[in-house]
């Protein structure tokens, strides 16, 4: 390898579940080193968890929210007037107000936190990442020792709240211009004080080339707050990648500053292909303008290149892990997430804009299997989480077989679809091959909700795909929502029996609320799903677009979903599964105990959710 080669830097921001590395820079990271230049990766959310849930910064944390109550109080009255109502008061005043409302409470309610929160931390991570992880009372309660501390970690930050699984800021916008005002708003802004703790060690990596993965919206204010610093302090080419900016490209064509204070440039849709383009431009090997999928600045207008055709999943090298230390993972062992097919094989459903950007195309199962055996040997994994948007019956028998013939033992869990032609055959067969546990898309209990989401299955036979599943030893999760345009108190009523009613072969499910995403094909075609208006998107950073429609009301499906909560935790007994929290967790445990132990466990009272 050159050694006069530029060094790229791929780095991860916060906010994200701290778990297991992301896919995305693995995948990219490995596309680079084979095509023989010199890469280098940086999961910045997992040192950021480490980092803050210490004792000392706790302690800090504390003291500090105590201080800032103080002076909040002392200048209470220049700001609040009981005559004025919330409107009244400009931004600046409503997040004084909040700040001081939530401070206040927290040292009324939860003084007592400084007395065993701080020293119980150090406890608490290590026994999610070790062997202890599998004692469920000790696993709930590192998790809630764990959600105080985030607790604390965030108070001196307020509205800012850091939660386990995400990032709360009632006051955010997927606007551009409130988006700069918290990238910049130092108050509020945990990650701008972290990163002074860390600049100085990504710039020692002396990189040309930083990139930026942001795939969530946790990850706009943390990931901007990083390149906005980077772009004052290196001259490195900054860059923005990722799932997130690829879904509102449209909306940075209008906003030149954002190239100025953000990014050099912004990679948009599947990656693996461009960057290796951007390996030969920082390189100096290709211009600019032959990189395609990406977007910057040129003449003082925001040009976007030419868009590539997808390299297919058969001819991307395999992913690289080996800048990443497993030890620092909140979880005894990595579930690596793993990408057997991009996009959907079905890709009918109304309500699902997953996929888009996406190409659909299938990995084949020889290279499945050698990438397996190379995350043994090289990386000592051998957990995987499938993350196709579905895996196809026959891609699992393929597989199942595969694994059987190379006795490769590794455990796994995929998304799919309540496809008849999810034998028994082919399920016990992926139950001895390694799959532990499915998330199924069963949706509803309604069938005219349904068939306005044209899921493609038999409705009444799905419930056989997921008996004979459970016959397998196979952990069922259902993936439901509530919501959806046309759907009725009844409608959701009949999902909620569904879930009570079926209890003994669905395991457990997660819910979800309806949003319309801006790419879904029940946007493209409103009339159809009893939409009465589509609003123009005021936030133009947002997936997702805001409607009126025929249903429930907010207060109904507030009510459905309280109602599903009551009802299921009576009818599964107050199940382990409930506390647990995260896919990853359940699989863990479903892999180490079997699905009818995890079944079978009720948490005892005291423990809360």
């Amino acid at each position: 390898m050159d050694s006069k080669q530029k060094k790229m830097l791929l780095i991860f921001p916060p906010q994200w579940t701290p778990i297991s590395p992301h896919f995305a820079i693995p995948s990219l990271i490995g596309q680079i080193k084979s095509a023989g230049f010199i890469a280098e990766a940086m999961d910045l959310n997992i040192d950021f968890f480490n980092d803050v849930l210490t004792k000392e910064n706790l302690e800090q944390s504390y003291l500090f929210a105590k201080q800032s109550l103080d002076e909040l109080k002392n200048d209470l009255l220049s700001i609040y007037s009981p005559e004025k109502k919330a409107n009244d008061y400009n931004l600046e005043e409503q997040i004084f107000l909040y700040r001081y409302n939530k401070l206040n409470k927290f040292f009324q309610s939860h003084s007592d936190y400084l007395n065993y929160v701080p020293d119980s931390i150090d406890e608490a991570k290590n026994n999610l990442k070790t062997e202890k992880f599998y004692n469920p009372s000790v696993c709930i309660k590192s998790l809630n020792i764990i959600d105080k501390a985030l607790e604390i970690v965030s108070l001196p930050f307020t509205p800012t709240r850091i939660e386990f699984e995400g990032l709360q800021n009632p006051f955010f916008k997927f606007n551009y211009e409130t988006i700069k005002y918290f990238v910049f708003h130092k108050q509020s802004n945990i990650f701008y004080e972290y990163y002074k703790t860390k600049i100085n060690e990504i710039l020692q990596k002396n990189a040309d080339f930083i990139a930026i993965s942001l795939n969530s919206s946790s990850q706009i204010i943390p990931g901007l707050t990083l390149t906005s610093m980077l772009k004052k302090l290196t001259k490195a080419h900054i860059n923005i990648g990722g799932n997130f900016f690829g879904r509102i490209a449209e909306g940075l064509k209008n906003h030149r500053e954002f190239f100025e204070i953000f990014a050099d440039s912004v990679s948009v849709e599947e990656g693996e292909g461009p960057i290796v383009e951007i390996a030969k431009f920082v390189n100096g090997k290709l211009s600019i303008e032959k990189v395609h999928n990406l977007m910057y600045l040129k003449d003082g207008e925001v040009v976007f290149n030419e868009k590539m055709k997808p390299v297919k999943l058969n001819d991307m090298a395999n992913m690289d892990v080996t800048d990443y230390c497993q030890e620092k993972y909140f979880a005894p062992k990595i579930v690596m997430p793993y990408q057997s097919s991009r996009g959907c094989y079905w890709g009918k459903c109304s309500f699902c804009d997953q996929d888009f950007g996406q190409n659909f195309n299938v990995k084949n199962t020889e290279k499945i299997i050698n990438e397996f055996k190379e995350f043994k040997e090289k990386y000592n994994i051998d957990s995987f989480e499938f993350i196709d948007e579905s895996v196809s019956p026959v891609a699992l028998n393929l597989l199942s077989d595969a694994l059987e013939n190379n006795n490769l033992k590794v455990s796994f869990f995929v998304d799919a679809r309540l496809e008849t032609d999810f034998t028994k055959e082919i399920l016990n067969k992926a139950s001895n091959a390694g799959l532990k546990m499915a998330l199924w898309g069963l949706e509803s209990g309604s069938k005219n909700v349904l068939e306005l989401i044209n899921k493609g299955i038999d409705i009444d036979r799905r419930f056989d795909i997921l008996k004979d599943a459970k016959e397998a030893g196979i952990w069922n999760f259902a993936f439901i929502f509530f919501g959806f345009p046309t759907e009725t108190v009844q409608d959701a009523i009949k999902t909620v029996k569904m879930l009570v009613e079926n209890k003994d072969i669905i395991h457990s499910y997660g819910r979800s609320v309806y949003t319309m995403g801006r790419h879904s094909k029940l946007a493209a075609e409103p009339q159809k799903y009893g939409i009465k208006k589509i609003y123009p998107a005021e936030d133009e950073f947002s997936p997702n677009i805001n409607f009126d429609g025929t249903g429930m009301t907010k207060q109904e499906l507030q009510a459905i979903f309280d109602y599903c909560l009551k009802e299921c935790s009576v009818a599964y007994n107050n199940p382990l599964w409930m506390y647990l929290r995260t896919r990853e967790y359940l699989f863990l445990y479903v892999d180490k105990f079997g699905s009818d132990w995890v079944k079978n466990y009720n948490v005892k009272e005291g423990l809360q959710l």
